[in-house]
């Protein structure tokens, strides 16, 4: 009796489930998903084209700056410091007196040879006249040989002496000179190395163990730059080339200046060469002392196709976004910079090669390209 009571409820329920079966069947498809969604398992990278432009090789290095001319004001004969008329700071132009040894002796010792020089002068008019009167008097036949002879001698000797006392004044004037010191150019006072009162030998540098000399003078108008270049680099600078020099205390500032030592030969310790750079310094901006780094420009190649040295694998390969997959191409590098390299081949203006996200990448794997960068 159940049975047969629930048999027209089941076919009243597919009835009533054919129009829902029928709806279902003819609702329409599905939008198509956003491509993006598409991308899961690609690598996500950044690309940059492949341009030409003009490259330079570029090698730096660091160095020490210091004044193109320095002196330590010394005078060549030991004595007594008298008076510095100088204090460290101050400027000075050429032939400023700067100081002075005690000169009282050799002032005196001066005095002493002028007079000398004045009585052989004298000295020697006398025998000159007489000379000349006996040159006459032996021509008329006058006066007998031995005559002239004893008057020839007499201004021989008065030559002599003549010439001794000049010599003796010279010395005394010469002692005097290098006891009072001058500045040989115009520059700065560096440092003030003695005082007044000390014994000064300029054969020990000074007195004490100083640094020597009385004062040091300095010109730094223009500044000498020295660097050891290594064996790998020297023969791509020569004598009278380009270089540039940067300062971290002057950030921004670049100073031209010009190699104008080369070494022939290395340091036997280091095995490097030695190059100068000379930089002019008119607003002394650069000081002496401080630290900078000298930029050699040794190579460069006009309309040269580079890309960013980021996108070069071992020295050897790129990967380029093509059709969505990564493309593995060796290249031939050429120049470099510190941000850019030249490819000799394996690629051509305006390839998309992966800078960014390139490391771990596979030959025809599948790529997302997030942006296009410049430099």
């Amino acid at each position: 009796m159940n049975k047969m009571n629930a048999l027209p409820k089941l076919i009243v329920a597919a009835i009533l489930a054919v129009p829902l079966i029928a709806g279902v069947a003819c609702k329409k498809p599905a939008a198509k998903a956003d491509p993006s969604a598409l991308t899961f398992g690609a690598a996500p990278v950044k690309v940059f084209k492949a341009t030409r432009e003009r490259i330079t090789e570029k090698i730096t290095y660091t160095g020490t700056l210091e004044a193109l001319n320095k002196i330590n004001i010394t005078p060549e004969t030991g004595g007594k410091i008298a008076r510095i008329y100088v204090e460290a700071g101050d400027r000075v132009a050429k032939g400023q007196l700067l100081a002075e040894l005690e000169t009282e002796s050799i002032r005196l010792q001066l005095r002493q040879a002028e007079a000398a020089v004045a009585v052989a002068e004298a000295s020697y008019a006398d025998a000159l006249r007489n000379k000349e009167r006996m040159d006459r008097l032996i021509k008329e036949s006058a006066v007998s040989e031995q005559q002239r002879e004893k008057v020839q001698l007499g201004f021989d000797a008065a030559s002599a002496q003549l010439e001794q006392a000049r010599a003796a004044r010279n010395l005394a004037q010469h002692a005097l000179d290098i006891s009072i010191m001058r500045a040989p150019f115009a520059g700065v006072i560096a440092s003030k190395n003695s005082e007044v009162g000390a014994v000064i030998n300029p054969m020990m540098g000074g007195f004490g163990g100083g640094a020597g000399g009385v004062v040091t003078l300095m010109d730094y108008s223009r500044i000498k730059i020295a660097v050891a270049v290594s064996g790998e680099d020297i023969g791509r600078i020569r004598k009278g080339q380009e270089a540039v020099l940067r300062v971290g205390s002057l950030p921004g500032r670049e100073f031209r200046g010009t190699v104008r030592v080369v070494n022939l030969t290395a340091d036997p310790m280091s095995k490097k060469f030695g190059v100068e750079v000379y930089i002019d310094n008119p607003d002394a901006a650069l000081r002496p002392g401080t630290f900078g780094d000298l930029v050699f420009e040794v190579e460069s190649h006009e309309n040269a196709l580079v890309v960013p040295q980021a996108a070069i694998l071992e020295n050897s390969y790129v990967f380029v976004a093509e059709g969505g997959k990564a493309v593995r191409k060796p290249v031939t590098l050429g120049l470099q910079n510190t941000t850019m390299i030249e490819v000799l081949s394996g690629l051509t203006e305006g390839d998309p090669v992966v800078v960014e996200g390139n490391y771990g990448l596979e030959d025809g794997a599948a790529l997302q390209v997030l942006e296009e960068v410049k430099k």
